[in-house]
């Protein structure tokens, strides 16, 4: 099995930061992911990474959708990575 980590990245219509958040916190998938976290930054970003357990590195995996075209100032960024190395604390 392989770890594949997708990221999931939206920025926010103007003041509507704190909106965008709650709406990425509350969105449920399909399946659980090994790992959830969301993530904010400046510029009214939000950040989401999942972490999924797969049989390769292109296999289909649950993902945000889109939000509402109002909610932010572009289309989603999405990426995905396989997970290569991990240092635990």
């Amino acid at each position: 099995m392989t770890v594949i980590t997708l990221m999931w990245e939206a920025r926010a219509a103007e003041g509507r930061g704190p909106e965008l958040l709650e709406w990425a916190r509350t969105r449920t998938l399909d399946a659980a992911p090994l790992r959830r976290e969301t993530f904010r930054a400046p510029g009214e970003r939000v950040l989401v990474v999942t972490w999924w357990e797969a049989p390769g590195a292109d296999a289909e995996l649950p993902e945000l959708p889109e939000p509402a075209a109002d909610l932010v100032t572009r289309p989603v960024h999405r990426w995905r990575f396989e997970s290569l190395d991990f240092l635990g604390a």
